[in-house]
């Protein structure tokens, strides 16, 4: 059984996949635009790594970091997440300032209810 060194790939997979929905592109149009082959996209879908080539071409292409998705003992500590969170609705172009505040609001009353106390 191949080690992961602490990767989500099925993580991975699912905020690729959602940069995908956004996007409005199918699995066939991320394989073309990254270079990517269909098959090694399927693989991954089902929670399978990839080659480091294929992993850097769809991170560049959907603008995700892989080492957010390592859980490992020698990984920096983690980032308090509701900053992050606010800083990436505010830079994000499709939403107005408003429209941020909104999303950051609903996101920030379900963070205080659901975390750890």
């Amino acid at each position: 059984m191949e080690e992961n060194k602490g990767f989500d790939n099925r993580a991975f997979y699912r905020a690729l996949e959602m940069v995908t929905q956004i996007r409005r592109k199918t699995w066939k149009q991320v394989a073309e635009e990254t270079g990517v082959s269909a098959s090694t996209l399927t693989r991954m879908s089902q929670g399978r790594s990839s080659d480091a080539a294929s992993m850097a071409a769809l991170s560049a292409w959907a603008g995700i970091n892989p080492s957010d998705f390592v859980a490992a003992p020698y990984k920096a500590a983690a980032k308090e997440a509701m900053p992050q969170i606010s800083v990436l609705l505010r830079s994000d172009p499709s939403l107005d300032a408003q429209s941020a505040e909104a999303i950051e609001a609903i996101v920030k009353a379900a963070y205080q209810r659901m975390r750890k106390a």
